[in-house]
C-alpha cells in the first residue's frame, strides 16, 4: 500500500488560503494579462545596476527625455547626482568581418576571435592589423571555437561556443582545439523548398566518441602554440581555464565516467601538468557546477565549492591545493561566492540553506568561524547588489504573499532604509491567485516533497475542481520557491477559469542536496516519477480534487516526466501536454547522459527501464506530444519513436509538430509561439474544464 500525508497532517510552509474573494475585488481581462493593458496592482522597483563605490549605488533613472541615466545614489544621505565612471578607456575595437565571440584584451590594446574556418585570430585594435594564430581549423577540427556538447554541457550556452581565454597579461590566449572526426553526425531534415536539405550536428550520444580536445598554450607575439600535457586520446573532459590574477593557469579536468576531478597547474614554459587536488564519488562529480573554483586575488590558493559531503560547501585550499580548512558545514545548495575579501578574511555568499525555497545572503570567516546570515525575514532574497568591499548591500525581496521589495543593509544585517516596493496602488482591488506551499512525505519516508497549490479565484473547497500540474524534474532544477508569481499570464487566467495548478518537486531537485540527488544514479527518472506519483496521489486525495482530471504538462526533462506519467504513473494522471520530451536516454548527449546513467554497455537495463516505450502499453489517458522538427537538443527522433511505439500498440494519443522550431518552441517566431499557447490552452479547455474555448485561444478557423 503506497503511503502519502493525509489532507491536515501536510506541513504547511506557506499562506492560508482564503476560502472567497472580498465582492469589491476585481479580475482581470484577458487584456490585461496578455496584451499589457493596466492594472496598476505592480510599480517598478529601482533599476539598480550596480555599485560606483563601496558608499554610492549606480541607479537608472528615466531623464526629461525619457531615456535612462545613471545616478550615484550615496548609502548615508540617499542623496544622488549623475554618475562619472572612473573605469580606464579603452578604444572601441570596431566591427570585425566575420568575426566570432570578438574579444578584447585586458590591456584593451587586441582582439581575439574566431572565423568560419575554425581557426583563432588576434588583431591590433588601434592599426586593424590582424594576425592567424592557428593554421588547421577544418569542418572537423575547432581552434577557440566549441564542439556542440561543451557548448551545451560544459562552457553553457551563454558562452556561445567561445573557447579561448586571455591571460590577464594580454601576451597569452589558452584555448581548445576541438577534433570532431570521430563524433557521429545526427541529421536534422530542414523544411526548405522543393527538397529540403540536412542539417549536420557532430552530436555525441550515450557511448559515442566525445571530442577529442587539446588544451593550447599560444603567444600572441609570436603565434607559438604550446600544448598542456593531457593525452587527446584519453576519454575525459576539461572544465573552463582559470588564470589567476598573478598569470598562473589552472585546468579543471575530468574522466569519461564523471567520477573523478581532477585541478592541474600548467608550467606555461612547457605545458607540464601538476595536480594539485583530486575528488573522487562513487556517483559522479559534477564539472559544471557554477562557480566550483573562486581563486584567491593574492595568488595565495582558492576556494573549492564541493557536493562530496552531501551538500555544496566551501573549502579554503593553499596555492598548492591543500585543504586548509572548511569554510563553511551544513546543509547549503545552490552557494555561488559573491566577494572575498582577503584583507578582512571573509566571504560573502548566497546560498538556500534556512529554507531550501529560499535564498539568503551570509558571510563567514576564511577559517570557517562566525557564520552569519544577513538576509532577513521568511523571505526568499533573489536579486543581491554586494558593494566593492562588502560593506553595503541591496536586495529584492518577496516570498509567496508578499510582492517584491527592495531594501538597502549594511554588513552586519541591519537595514539602513527600504529602496521599494512592488505594490501598485491597486493591488488590493483585485482578487489575485493565493499560492500554499507544503510538503508531502515520500513513500519510503525519506523526504518531505515541496508541492505548491495554486487555488482557483473563490475556491470552495466543497466543489470538484480539475487539476494541472507543471513539472520540470531535471537533476538539480527544482521548481518550487517562496517567491512571489506575478499577477500575469496563464497561472492568473487559470485562477480565474477554475483550474487548480500544482508544482511538484522530487527527491534530486535540490532541495535534498546531492544525498537526495544520488538516488537517481544509473535509473534517472525513476525515482522522480515515483515522487511525483506520490505527490499525485496527495492531490487526488483532496476532497476538491476532480480524479477524472488530473493533468500534467512540462518541456523537454518535464516532456519526459510528463511522458512517464500518463504511462508509467497511468494511475495517478489523465492527461498530459509533453513537449520537446526525451524518450529514451540512449538518444541524448554523452556528457549530461552518463553523468546519471553511467554509459549504455554498462547499464542495459538501466537503459530499458528508464524508457518511456517500456511502459507505452500503459497509456489509458490522453497524451499530446509535442515537438519541434529541428529540436537540435532533444531531436525528434524521441518523439518519433514513442509515435512508433503507441502506433504498434493500437494507443490513441495526439501529435503536433512545429516545422523549424528548436528546443524552445516558439523562441524566434511570434506566430509559432502564440500558436502552441492557444493549442495547450484549448487542450485544457477541451479536456480539463469543460467548457467551450475563448476566442483569444480558438484560432482564426472557426
Amino acid at each position: 500500500m503506497k503511503k502519502f500525508v493525509l489532507p491536515g497532517t501536510a506541513w504547511l510552509l506557506g499562506i492560508i488560503v482564503a476560502s472567497s474573494v472580498s465582492a469589491q475585488q476585481k479580475t482581470f481581462s484577458y487584456e490585461q494579462l496578455f496584451d499589457g493593458a493596466a492594472t496598476n496592482i505592480s510599480q517598478p522597483l529601482p533599476y539598480i545596476s550596480g555599485w560606483a563605490d563601496d558608499d554610492n549605488y549606480i541607479q537608472q533613472v528615466k531623464g526629461a527625455d525619457g531615456k535612462l541615466v545613471k545616478m550615484s545614489v550615496n548609502v548615508k544621505t540617499g542623496k544622488s547626482v549623475p554618475y562619472q565612471p572612473t573605469e580606464k578607456f579603452l578604444p572601441p575595437a570596431g566591427k570585425v568581418e566575420g568575426a566570432r565571440n570578438p574579444t578584447p584584451s585586458p590591456d584593451g590594446k587586441l582582439l581575439a576571435y574566431t572565423k568560419a574556418d575554425n581557426n583563432l585570430y588576434v588583431r591590433e585594435i588601434m592599426s586593424g592589423k590582424e594576425k592567424q594564430l592557428t593554421a588547421d581549423g577544418s569542418i572537423t577540427i575547432l581552434n577557440g571555437y566549441a564542439s556542440w556538447v561543451y557548448y551545451e554541457e560544459i562552457l553553457g550556452r551563454f558562452s556561445d561556443y567561445k573557447a579561448f581565454w586571455w591571460s590577464p597579461n594580454s601576451k597569452q590566449l589558452v584555448y581548445f582545439r576541438s577534433d570532431e572526426s570521430a563524433v557521429p553526425v545526427f541529421p536534422i531534415y530542414v523544411l526548405d523548398g522543393q527538397h529540403g536539405y540536412l542539417e549536420n550536428t557532430r552530436y555525441p550520444k550515450v557511448g559515442d566518441k566525445n571530442p577529442e580536445v587539446k588544451i593550447g598554450l599560444v603567444t600572441v607575439d609570436n603565434g607559438n602554440t604550446t600544448w598542456c600535457d593531457f593525452n587527446d586520446k584519453d576519454d575525459q573532459y576539461f572544465g573552463e581555464p582559470l588564470w589567476t590574477s598573478t598569470g598562473a593557469l589552472t585546468i579543471q579536468w575530468l574522466n569519461r565516467d564523471q567520477t573523478d576531478f581532477r585541478l592541474y597547474n600548467i608550467n606555461l614554459s612547457n605545458g607540464q601538468k601538476e595536480q594539485i587536488y583530486q575528488e573522487q564519488q562513487s556517483t559522479w562529480v559534477d564539472l559544471d557546477m557554477g562557480g566550483r573554483i573562486e581563486l584567491l586575488a593574492s595568488g595565495k590558493g582558492f576556494i573549492l565549492k564541493s557536493d562530496k559531503d552531501g551538500w555544496q560547501n566551501l573549502y579554503l585550499h593553499d596555492a598548492n591545493g591543500k585543504e586548509v580548512n572548511p569554510i563553511t558545514t551544513g546543509n547549503f545548495w545552490s552557494t555561488s561566492i559573491l566577494l572575498v575579501d582577503e584583507k578582512a578574511s571573509t566571504v560573502y555568499f548566497q546560498a538556500r540553506k534556512e529554507n531550501s525555497a529560499r535564498f539568503d545572503l551570509y558571510k563567514v570567516n576564511l577559517n570557517g568561524k562566525d557564520l552569519t546570515r544577513l538576509t532577513f525575514g521568511d523571505y526568499s532574497h533573489d536579486q543581491l547588489f554586494l558593494s566593492p568591499k562588502g560593506t553595503y548591500f541591496i536586495t529584492t525581496f518577496s516570498n509567496l504573499s508578499t510582492p517584491p521589495a527592495m531594501a538597502l543593509l549594511n554588513n552586519k544585517g541591519k537595514t539602513i532604509r527600504q529602496l521599494g516596493s512592488s505594490k501598485g496602488a491597486a493591488f488590493d482591488q483585485y482578487a489575485i491567485a493565493k499560492t500554499r506551499l507544503l510538503t508531502v512525505r515520500s513513500d519510503d519516508g525519506l523526504f518531505d516533497l515541496p508541492v505548491t497549490i495554486t487555488y482557483p479565484i473563490n475556491f470552495d473547497s466543497t466543489k470538484k475542481y480539475p487539476v494541472l500540474v507543471s513539472i520540470y524534474g531535471g537533476p538539480d532544477h527544482g521548481s518550487i520557491y517562496d517567491r512571489w508569481k506575478p499577477a500575469t499570464g496563464f497561472s492568473q487566467w487559470w485562477a480565474q477559469e477554475g483550474l487548480v495548478q500544482v508544482v511538484f518537486d522530487n527527491r534530486a531537485s535540490g532541495h535534498f542536496g546531492k544525498k537526495g540527488m544520488n538516488f537517481i544514479h544509473r535509473k534517472l527518472g525513476i525515482w522522480e516519477i515515483e515522487d511525483f506519483m506520490t505527490c499525485g496521489r496527495y492531490i487526488r486525495a483532496q476532497p476538491w480534487a476532480d480524479t477524472t482530471k488530473i493533468g500534467i504538462t512540462g518541456g523537454s526533462f518535464g516532456g519526459y516526466m510528463t511522458c512517464m506519467a500518463l504511462t508509467y504513473g497511468a494511475s495517478v494522471f489523465t492527461h498530459g501536454i509533453a513537449n520537446a520530451s526525451v524518450t529514451d536516454w540512449q538518444f541524448y548527449d554523452t556528457h549530461y547522459t552518463e553523468r546519471f546513467m553511467d554509459m549504455p554497455q554498462d547499464n542495459a537495463e538501466g537503459y530499458k527501464q528508464t524508457a518511456v516505450m517500456t511502459y507505452a502499453d500503459k497509456l489509458k489517458g490522453v497524451l499530446r506530444i509535442v515537438h519541434g522538427t529541428t529540436d537540435d537538443n532533444v531531436h525528434l527522433q524521441n518523439s518519433l519513436t514513442l509515435v512508433d511505439k503507441l502506433e504498434n500498440l493500437g494507443k490513441k494519443f495526439e501529435l503536433m509538430l512545429y516545422p523549424g522550431e528548436r528546443h524552445s518552441i516558439g523562441a524566434n517566431s511570434i506566430l509559432k509561439r502564440k500558436h502552441i499557447q492557444a493549442a495547450a490552452a484549448s487542450f485544457y479547455y477541451q479536456y480539463l474544464l469543460a467548457k467551450p474555448v475563448p476566442v483569444y485561444f480558438s484560432g482564426t478557423n472557426q
